[in-house]
């Protein structure tokens, strides 16, 4: 857990920008946004283009229907009005430290909301020296989870719980579910050995 910054204390708010991959695997999605209700162990940010790439991967990917799409990224907005960053229409060609053109509006919406993380799927996308320029760290789901969960387990749980009540499951089946397609499978093998 070295290297990674400050986590949300009671008197700060940690703000993680949420990259398009992190949104679209909904046990993953469904967990970090869960984390970011009341009581928030973090603050959540995007910007209207990585909803853009969330509905897009919904429908091409997941086979999502357009109404399916819809519920959820209005969910979303609906209830995180404080999470849409508005990005300077020059800032991602200014950040061009990200080699792929088509990742830098994830650093620059990262740079406008004052993010203190970028939480990605996709970690060698977002070079650690180009983002320290930026005082941001570059975080996997499983390091991040890991990290809350260190720093609030009891919240955690019951947030995994609730998860897990709301789908009619138990709190493995959503262990579980984080495991599949490497989502998080260090944090869901914590879970499992600290309340087996």
């Amino acid at each position: 857990m070295t290297g990674l910054p400050m986590i949300l204390t009671p008197d700060n708010e940690y703000a993680v920008l949420l990259d398009s991959s992190v949104l679209v695997p909904m046990p993953l999605c469904d967990l970090l946004l869960r984390l970011a209700e009341e009581p928030a162990l973090y603050r959540p940010l995007w910007s209207e283009q990585i909803l853009q790439e969330v509905g897009i991967a919904l429908i091409n990917c997941l086979h999502h229907t357009e109404t399916q799409r819809d519920r959820r990224l209005a969910f979303m907005r609906g209830s995180f009005p404080e999470a849409l960053v508005s990005v300077p229409a020059d800032l991602p060609q200014a950040v061009s430290c990200i080699p792929d053109p088509g990742d830098r509006h994830v650093l620059a919406a990262a740079i406008s909301g004052r993010a203190d993380a970028i939480l990605t799927l996709n970690q060698r996308d977002f070079p650690k020296e180009c983002l320290e320029q930026w005082n941001i760290a570059g975080m996997s789901p499983d390091e991040f989870l890991e990290h809350q969960f260190h720093l609030s387990p009891e919240a955690v749980l019951d947030k995994i719980d609730a998860q897990a009540s709301a789908i009619r499951n138990e709190r493995r089946q959503v262990i579980e579910r984080l495991k599949q397609r490497l989502q998080a499978p260090k944090f869901a093998a914590l879970i499992e050995s600290r309340t087996s």
